[in-house]
């Protein structure tokens, strides 16, 4: 039998519903079986986390091709807010938080939240742009010493 996983580093890299989410399932999952969880938001990933921008996180519809028919109409302006709007209700029905509770309620579990410094810098971020939940702004080398003997997933 393989040993457990003990702890798991997530990284959010996309700004889309569909490019956060996966990666705040898999960390409330990992923190509901008691796995030490780290979340690191760079590039895009960081509007997850942005005070101003967490709240206004749309779907990806311009190429993603799971979305089918919706991916052709994609460039057509509303077609990204209707497909939001519709992922949300579908969302809610099945009682996932939005992403601003869902942040909120894995930093509460004792997950660290860490922004990646470059991408900050990058944009002209500084902390206070951040949700308070965020733990610090950390270089790629102590997101890795963080990782140390745990698992690294990319989303």
């Amino acid at each position: 039998m393989p040993d457990p996983i003990e702890k798991v580093s997530i990284v959010i890299s996309k700004g889309s519903l569909d490019g956060v989410y996966p990666g705040l399932i898999m960390a409330n999952g990992a923190r509901a079986e008691g796995i030490d969880v780290n979340l690191f938001f760079t590039f895009f990933g960081l509007d997850a986390i942005h005070k101003a921008r967490h709240e206004h996180i749309k779907l990806a519809t311009v190429g993603n091709p799971g979305l089918h028919l919706a991916t052709w109409l994609g460039g057509v302006p509303g077609v990204s807010t209707v497909m939001t709007r519709y992922m949300n209700h579908k969302m809610e029905a099945l009682d996932i938080p939005s992403i601003p509770e869902f942040v909120e309620m894995i930093a509460d579990t004792g997950a660290g939240l860490y922004a990646c410094k470059a991408s900050v810098d990058m944009f002209g971020l500084t902390e206070g742009d951040f949700i308070e939940q965020l733990k610090d702004i950390i270089t790629v080398g102590e997101f890795y010493e963080m990782a140390a003997g745990g698992q690294i997933i990319f989303t």
